[in-house]
């Protein structure tokens, strides 16, 4: 009876501390929602900043590349890749100068003239992203708005492919079953031939369209190869964001005049360095080269959820605006492909598993030195 007593009281005593544990754990999740508003306001800003860069700038671009006025020439894309760079370097010389009271000779000088290693290996990325910019006013060019959405997205697969190969990261078999879904998707979306008002010649219809589509293609590769190669060579650098894109708009305009001179000189003497510039023209490098920092900034702010709602919210809206705008209609097999690329991107970035995160962390650890 004795140590019937013990046991009872044992079980109690047990009762009771895992009673004021559960009580400890209610409080502390009381505690939690005081700084839920705030939270909720600057992530749901960031995805609105997100969707409106995505598809603000998708949309806008293939509006001055299908609407120019007939007695104008259309303007060079190479001229306003120029512009764009040159406005983003202006604009993040004026924030460092503003953070550092005016002392932007000496940030100059320390980071870029006393920095050449580093500035040179910033130049491969510098290239590949002029690259990737001329390759976006060609791609939308010939593409509809919707369709360079979904197709573009095979950056997701290009950058885990470099991703694997050339940071040897581990992908989850989920990862990869998404990848495939997305080459599918992407696929589907090729050869369902939708398209809008910007194509009225059909007999030029499908080589401008096959044009856009390997435009698209280069620019995945050359985004994902550049933001890999990126990470690699400045992982753990504390050089800030805006600095960084100094050091790398440098080469870029460099880059990005080399580019007109060899391309475009002929036209440029025909109808000079602004020929076809209008007010909507402006407002495309404008926000090209606002929108990249904006993003820039954003994603700080942003969790990996809120980027996936808003590729998939973008790619939704590029579709719809599209529609009443650009006269675009979408077929059967274009809203399967595109259904296929946004549930390949929601896979893809969903969150692995407790077992695999502990997994992730050790094997690195052992597999490196």
């Amino acid at each position: 009876s004795g140590l019937a007593k013990q046991r009872v009281k044992g079980v109690v005593e047990k009762a009771n501390s895992n009673g004021e544990i559960g009580k400890r754990r209610v409080r502390r999740k009381k505690v939690v929602p005081k700084e839920d508003a705030a939270q909720k306001l600057i992530k749901y800003s960031a995805l609105f900043l997100l969707v409106a860069q995505m598809v603000g700038l998708v949309l806008l671009m293939r509006y001055s590349r299908t609407n120019q006025s007939p007695d104008q020439p259309l303007y060079l894309a190479s001229t306003a890749v120029f512009f764009m760079e040159l406005m983003k370097f202006v604009i993040c010389c004026a924030v460092v100068a503003y953070q550092t009271d005016g002392n932007l000779i000496s940030e100059l000088y320390t980071h870029v003239w006393a920095s050449p290693i580093e500035m040179a290996k910033l130049c491969v990325p510098s290239l590949l992203y002029t690259i990737q910019n001329n390759l976006l006013y060609l791609a939308l060019t010939n593409l509809d708005a919707a369709t360079y959405q979904v197709c573009y997205q095979l950056k997701i697969l290009t950058t885990a492919l470099f991703s694997a190969t050339l940071l040897q990261r581990q992908f989850s078999r989920t990862k990869w079953f998404s990848l495939v879904i997305l080459t599918v998707g992407v696929a589907i979306v090729q050869i369902s031939g939708s398209g809008d008002k910007g194509h009225k010649d059909d007999a030029g219809d499908s080589h401008n369209r096959f044009v856009g589509l390997v435009a698209v293609l280069c620019a995945a590769c050359t985004s994902g190869f550049s933001g890999v190669y990126f990470e690699k060579i400045l992982k753990g650098s504390s050089t800030t964001l805006w600095i960084r894109n100094i050091q790398m708009g440098l080469p870029s305009i460099i880059i990005a005049y080399i580019t007109v001179l060899t391309k475009d000189s002929a036209a440029v003497a025909e109808q000079g360095f602004l020929g076809g510039y209008t007010s909507i023209v402006w407002i495309v490098v404008l926000v090209q080269a606002a929108g990249g920092l904006i993003v820039a900034v954003v994603v700080k702010y942003a969790d990996n959820v809120l980027k996936v709602f808003a590729t998939s919210f973008s790619i939704i809206i590029s579709c719809i605006i599209s529609a009443v705008l650009f006269d675009f209609r979408p077929n059967f097999s274009f809203l399967i492909g595109a259904s296929l690329v946004v549930i390949a991107t929601v896979l893809y970035s969903k969150p692995p598993s407790k077992k695999r995160r502990r997994q992730q962390t050790v094997l690195p650890k052992t597999v490196g030195h």
